[in-house]
């Protein structure tokens, strides 16, 4: 049994494995520790090369997960799968300084009324470095700014993806966390309710080491969920905000294609509905594919097995949706308003179906 746990969540990583177990090695040297890395099936091997790795040394595994994706998954998963009285997760890209380490196990096994250490760039000693660019240090100080305003959080670098927790802590709030997105320590904090005592250690931000960063669009868009999803109280997941999003955007695509072929006056409004559901339908389809549903991202032909499948369970939802708009408009003679009544109809029929039948996320 290890003290300490240093979870790693990788993808597309294999030439960042071996630097990075080399460092944490040198950092812990005489502690008992283990390095888990967490790979979600990284087409480039990262995987193996853990495997080859931990044929070579005791202290290494690997944890290869198959149809998941996504940092805060990962970690959840890694630090389930300790057995240590504490855990660490750094990313794999040699960014955070692991020299920090032993100070942040110290002060853990020293305070027992300690929950979490978080390895801060935002407090006196700390630094982004030169590990963002000035585009992305200005996003992730707005970020930063945000979290902590709406979640109420009074830590300084919520987005860090740098800490420590006692597992005991983290039992406490397992089942809360989103398993979606990739800013884990701020759902972890969030989660507590202010209810954890925090130590931050300053460091600096070092330039990745090797590889891509994972920075994208859908990573913003999961963000941005996740603050809506904790605002909800835990009500509504950070899959519904994304789904409910693509949805609102239909409504615009919808409203469009059939006021452009109402516009030509040579089709009636019914026809008009069906053929903006449609082209929503279609539109909803790639966006859910491409950002909701990106951990189970259907290519080749699966995706359009994918999308028969999503002509299918929106069905019912689609003839809710043009009989309700159908019913306002022959009432009310407005056929956006009629339009809009009937795309917010079917939204809830459509994630459920989509999930289960299309994407089957269970």
């Amino acid at each position: 049994m290890y003290d300490l746990t240093v979870v790693i969540p990788t993808f597309n990583e294999k030439s960042n494995v071996r630097p990075l177990f080399q460092v944490l090695q040198a950092a812990l040297m005489g502690q008992n520790w283990e390095a888990v890395y967490v790979d979600d099936d990284s087409p480039d091997g990262t995987a193996d090369e853990v495997r080859a790795l931990a044929s070579e040394v005791e202290n290494v595994r690997v944890l290869h997960r198959k149809g998941r994706r996504g940092l805060s998954g990962a970690c959840i998963e890694g630090i389930l799968s300790s057995t240590s009285e504490f855990c660490a997760v750094i990313d794999a890209d040699l960014q955070h300084d692991e020299k920090i380490l032993p100070q942040m196990l110290g002060a853990l096994q020293k305070d027992e009324t300690l929950d979490l250490v978080i390895g801060s760039r935002n407090i006196s000693g700390g630094s982004s470095g030169d590990g963002l660019s000035p585009i992305r240090k200005w996003g992730s100080d707005q970020a930063t700014s945000i979290t902590r305003r709406l979640l109420k959080i009074e830590a300084s670098d919520p987005m860090s993806g740098f800490f420590m927790v006692r597992r005991l802590s983290f039992n406490q709030i397992v089942t809360t966390l989103q398993s979606e997105g990739f800013k884990i320590l701020a759902d972890m904090l969030a989660a507590s309710s202010g209810r954890w005592n925090i130590l931050e250690i300053p460091y600096t931000f070092r330039e990745r080491h090797s590889g891509d960063s994972k920075m994208s669009t859908a990573v913003t868009l999961e963000f941005l969920s996740l603050l809506l999803a904790r605002l909800s109280g835990g009500l509504v997941s950070i899959r519904f905000v994304l789904f409910a999003a693509v949805g609102f955007s239909g409504i615009f695509v919808q409203l469009a294609a059939m006021k452009l072929v109402l516009s030509t006056g040579q089709i009636s409004f019914v026809w008009a509905q069906t053929f903006g559901v449609f082209v929503a339908i279609n539109s909803n389809f790639i966006f859910n594919n491409l950002i909701t549903f990106r951990d189970h991202r259907l290519k080749g032909s699966a995706f359009f097995k994918g999308l028969f499948s999503f002509y299918l369970v929106c069905a019912f939802g689609a003839l809710v949706n043009i009989g309700i708009a159908n019913i306002v408009y022959s009432t009310l003679s407005s056929s956006l308003f009629a339009s809009l009544c009937g795309a917010i109809a079917g939204a809830l029929w459509n994630f459920i179906a989509s999930s289960l039948f299309t994407w089957k996320t269970r």
